[in-house]
């Protein structure tokens, strides 16, 4: 019979996992229970997509506030002022962490990136700016003169104004907190020498800037917690990036050391169903919201940790470029036979510049997928951390 479903995605529920819980058993199990209840098939090249939070749960890779201040005093010792810039606008994924910055430091310059933070959220619109002769590739505002032009505004979903949220953060550890709005790195060395900056995907650049123009003691937020603070969570690679609001006075760091985790979930999957399935972590997916006009894309990487049947991106073809020139002269049957004969003398070879191929999405396959499950699994109460995936390799001709 003629296959008529292309792609699936099911989110699989799966239990609470807890500290010290064996994590590929519980994926592996949670797996084979769904295709038990819901009676599908184990495939070659189906994925097994995992959110990082059940890794980062398993692992227990958890951090106070405290120890957030403590790492971050080692760092910058009695200096008088700190400047802390470019942070993203979000209670869930940055108050904690200030909490704890704030709890490590005498004085805190805050240096804001306008008329949104590197993820999308907005402090202010771009008609404003245009309403106002403001330039934000060259002007630094002071938090007066930015209220004087722009005044309070509140997060679209939110309802936070974010500018007094985080004055008010650090305000509770009776420090200082100085406000300045700019999107060059360099401003901030007029206020400091002494700088974290916790930009996610700009981050090296911006400390290599501060170093070449001055910066004395520059750190990002993936130099804190990149090693344990007695018996903290940490992260080698990111540190605090990625990390999220567990409790008022802890943060949930990304999940490390993913990679032999899906490797044995797919050694076991093989021991128990013959097939080689593909294995995932996936954080944030890559996509962006037009009326909040948030990109996702928090965490510093879609995917820290996959298969290797995963690397790469699609070399696929416009099926609707193909009808509309190469046999734009056949209909019904004849052009589906033409299409799937090109398909099949233009398989496995590489041919991404080629016309066919234009229009094609040119990103890594974690991105992909990783988008996919994370609006799959979404990031409230719908209970399913695992997201399995069919057909997503397949193509018209498969």
């Amino acid at each position: 019979m003629e296959r008529v479903v292309g792609t699936v995605a099911r989110g699989l529920r799966a239990p609470i996992i807890n500290e010290g819980d064996n994590i590929v058993d519980f994926v592996v199990d949670s797996v084979m229970k769904a295709q038990e209840v819901e009676g599908f098939e184990i495939n070659d090249r189906d994925i097994i997509s995992i959110t990082e939070s059940i890794i980062a749960r398993g692992q227990g890779n958890y951090a106070t506030v405290d120890d957030i201040a403590e790492d971050v005093n080692s760092k910058f010792g009695n200096d008088d002022v700190v400047g802390v810039i470019f942070p993203i606008l979000s209670r869930n994924r940055f108050s904690n962490c200030l909490h704890g910055i704030a709890k490590g430091v005498k004085k805190i310059v805050l240096m804001l990136s306008y008329p949104s933070d590197e993820v999308g959220n907005h402090l202010v619109e771009l008609e404003a700016l245009d309403e106002k002769g403001i330039n934000p590739l060259t002007d630094v505002l002071t938090e007066k003169e930015f209220r004087q032009h722009f005044g309070y505004n509140k997060h679209a979903f939110t309802g936070v104004d974010y500018i007094d949220h985080y004055k008010e953060v650090v305000a509770k550890h009776g420090i200082e907190c100085e406000v300045i709005f700019s999107n060059n790195p360099r401003s901030i060395l007029d206020y400091t020498k002494n700088i974290l900056n916790c930009d996610i995907h700009t981050r090296e650049r911006t400390k290599n800037v501060l170093k070449l123009h001055g910066g004395e003691k520059i750190y990002s937020l993936a130099d804190i917690l990149a090693k344990p603070i007695g018996n903290s969570g940490y992260n080698a690679d990111y540190g605090l990036l990625g990390s999220n609001k567990s409790t008022d006075t802890e943060v949930k760091l990304f999940p490390r050391d993913s990679q032999p985790i899906v490797d044995a979930i797919q050694v076991k999957m093989k021991e128990l169903t013959g097939k080689t399935v593909e294995v995932m972590v996936y954080g944030d997916g890559a996509f962006k919201d037009p009326v909040g006009k948030i990109w996702e894309l928090a965490d510093p990487v879609v995917s820290p940790a996959y298969t290797k049947g995963l690397a790469g991106q699609p070399n696929e073809i416009k099926l609707k470029y193909l009808a509309d020139n190469n046999f734009s002269h056949l209909r019904g049957d004849e052009l589906k036979a033409a299409i799937a004969d090109f398909m099949k003398e233009r398989k496995d070879v590489e041919e991404s510049d080629s016309v066919e191929a234009q229009g094609t999405t040119p990103r890594k396959l974690t991105d992909l997928i990783g988008s996919l499950s994370d609006l799959t699994s979404g990031s409230g109460d719908k209970g399913t951390p695992i997201v399995y995936i069919q057909g997503y390799f397949d193509s018209f001709i498969s």
